[in-house]
């Protein structure tokens, strides 16, 4: 399907360019197939899909292609930026680093695929575009392949018109067109005050980029993918009665017990599972969303009436002796407001306080009473509007006019056997009582209860699957497409040139061959695209090709190796002094922290002053807002020191 040509909507000039639909971008053959090598492909697409800015980034060249919404009609500018990285601020990649990629190579050339916030779109980008987290799309990816997802903000990140899955498809569709090799993320992400790697982690077994095929990469402080899984199937299969227990043995509140009642009452059992775990519980309240509240029951038939009604003449008989009351914990729930349930109990208390230190009161004083403990006159007066007839700590508040001043007075009534009445309240309210359909503010409010529940009584599980937020997709080389052939050349350094390698080496370049190819043009087909991508291999020059039989000139197809094979290049030329060798930075970094970890995960560390090894200073006990000592001694080099002093101590 060719690109629609329209006047450019996003720019104040007369151009003509190209505009492609946002949701079938980079769909198989929309608007071509490409077949060769990431580092070819990304710049067949610059070519053939974006057209060129004027304006560059930071003097860096920059494309732009256009695309439409077909749902709203808005247009979104897709930035693509080619970054030097020898003519770059940071050339050595923090991402690689702390994902597990220190041993790759430098690559000569990062790309950087942006979508800029709603009120960017028709202007250029800015010089710090690199390090903004505000776009709606951000992706680095590095000419050999492998590259990183920076940041993804759809509708909960502030856009107007694309919600954050309709990006991740498109970026997904961008890697999978041009045959990127691998991408990892971070999963920051949070809806206020929940991480949703934990919270969706929970709910449905993997986080959200699982949705597109990301998988674990690397856990931090050493937690490994077995740790991790164990962790998140404790927290999935938790019963949801162990867990209230659990939290009132150890004093905290029943907000839990709360929202589990409620939402077990609000399923159909003709539709719901039971409601057993946490995992339940969190799958319910996140598919709130997409359910319906049910109709209402209809009234029996006047013969059922009647029936119904001679079986509960005694029942209303004993009604009429006291007032119906309602327990207030339930009213809390049900009503609207801007406060919590919480904070509306714990009014009513005070106010039940008040009560019982100075009896009968009008309901001024009783607003003066309170006040001298809530400060918030909007919560009293919206407390006390609903409070008459209310069971509060087994007393019930009445609310009457007085008939000579007409003035509201509100009382305690002390019933005999207070305890049975309470239980007869809950009784009625578990029977009886119409539960209010929730809306999605009160929804997101009982999530945040699940969340704080979970970690507060399973922190140590919690803060497991809070310690793994990286996540990799790998593509394979997808070689059925066509008849070409795609083998990984893994270049072999010369016996003198082995000891300047101090990380393991780095993966294969992807070599693309036509099916006729020959040794020969294999050989020199991986020599361009290891100079092409490396400045270590800037100079290299490659003699011979292992992996394959045959001389120069004969097709590489007899040559014994299949497609999707790994080829050895030997050669000379590599730089061994540049600086420019390992995307973790020239510097060896020892880490030999507690928790088992043995590589940089991001997490903040400090060294050891004797032994140079890194420490996470979580795992020694400084807090994420403490600072670090000037001088700070590990254990071993800690109790070295001590034994050695003690023995210059000795006579």
């Amino acid at each position: 399907m060719p690109p629609a040509v329209v006047s450019d909507p996003t720019a104040k000039r007369k151009v003509r360019a190209k505009i492609y639909g946002l949701r079938t971008f980079l769909d198989p053959g929309y608007p071509t197939d490409f077949h060769g090598s990431f580092r070819d492909n990304v710049q067949r697409f610059l070519r053939e899909c974006a057209d060129v800015e004027k304006r560059d980034t930071a003097g860096m060249r920059t494309w732009c292609t256009l695309l439409v919404d077909e749902r709203s009609g808005a247009v979104a500018p897709l930035f693509t930026v080619e970054e030097s990285v020898r003519h770059s601020r940071s050339p050595f990649c923090n991402y690689c680093r702390c994902t597990g990629w220190s041993h790759h190579f430098v690559s000569k050339r990062r790309y950087h695929v942006i979508i800029p916030a709603d009120d960017d779109w028709d202007r250029p980008l800015s010089r710090d575009a690199f390090h903004l987290h505000t776009h709606l799309l951000h992706g680095l990816l590095h000419c050999n392949g492998f590259g990183h997802l920076l940041c993804i903000n759809g509708r909960e990140g502030g856009s107007k018109f694309i919600p954050g899955g309709d990006l991740m498809d498109l970026f997904d569709r961008l890697c999978t067109a041009l045959r990127a090799r691998a991408v990892t993320v971070d999963d920051v992400a949070r809806k206020r005050s929940m991480d949703l790697r934990l919270l969706l982690g929970v709910a449905h077994g993997a986080p959200w980029f699982s949705r597109w095929g990301y998988r674990f990469s690397m856990g931090s402080f050493g937690v490994t993918e077995e740790v991790y899984q164990h962790a998140l199937h404790l927290l999935s299969t938790l019963r949801l009665d162990t867990l209230i227990a659990d939290l009132a043995k150890a004093g905290g509140d029943q907000e839990l017990r709360r929202v589990t009642n409620i939402y077990r009452k609000l399923r159909q059992p003709d539709r719901d599972p039971p409601i057993l775990t946490v995992r339940d519980l969190l799958r319910f309240l996140l598919g709130m969303k997409h359910r319906t509240p049910p109709p209402p029951t209809p009234p029996p038939p006047p013969q059922q009436q009647q029936q119904e009604g001679k079986a509960t003449s005694t029942a209303a008989a004993t009604a009429e002796k006291r007032k119906p009351c309602r327990d207030f914990a339930q009213v809390a729930v049900q009503m609207a407001s801007r406060w919590s349930a919480k904070r509306l109990r714990t009014a009513a208390q005070v106010i039940v306080n008040a009560l019982r230190e100075h009896g009968s009161m009008t309901r001024q004083e009783v607003r003066d009473a309170a006040r001298l403990t809530i400060g918030d006159t909007g919560l009293l007066d919206f407390v006390l509007k609903s409070l008459g007839d209310c069971l509060v700590d087994g007393q019930v508040v009445r609310r009457v006019s007085n008939p000579k001043t007409r003035v509201l007075e509100f009382s305690l009534e002390e019933v005999p056997h207070g305890d049975d009445l309470a239980a007869a309240v809950a009784e009625e309210a578990r029977s009886d009582e119409v539960l209010v359909w929730p809306d999605p503010k009160q929804v997101e409010r009982d999530l945040q209860v699940i969340y704080r529940s979970v970690v507060a009584g399973r922190a140590e599980a919690a803060r497991t699957v809070l310690d793994c937020k990286h996540w990799v997709k790998a593509w394979g080389l997808r070689d059925d497409a066509d008849d070409r052939l795609r083998f990984f050349a893994m270049w072999q350094p010369r016996e003198e040139e082995m000891g300047a390698l101090t990380r393991p080496p780095p993966p294969p370049e992807v070599v693309v061959v036509e099916a006729h190819a020959s040794v020969g043009e294999l050989r020199a087909e991986a020599e361009r695209a290891l100079r092409d991508s490396y400045y270590v291999l800037e100079g290299f020059r490659a003699a011979a090709v292992e992996g394959i039989q045959g001389e120069e000139w004969d097709p590489v197809l007899l040559g014994g190796a299949e497609s999707g094979s790994v080829v050895w290049i030997r050669g000379e030329g590599a730089d061994m002094g540049c600086k420019l060798r390992y995307e973790g930075g020239a510097d060896t970094w020892s880490v030999g922290c507690s928790c088992g970890a043995r590589d940089d995960d991001g997490e903040r560390m400090v060294a050891c002053d004797v032994c140079d090894v890194w420490h996470h200073t979580r795992c020694i006990g400084i807090a994420d807002g403490e600072p670090v000592p000037p001088i700070f001694l590990c254990a071993r080099c800690g109790s070295s020191l001590r034994i050695a002093a003690e023995g210059w101590e000795r006579p």
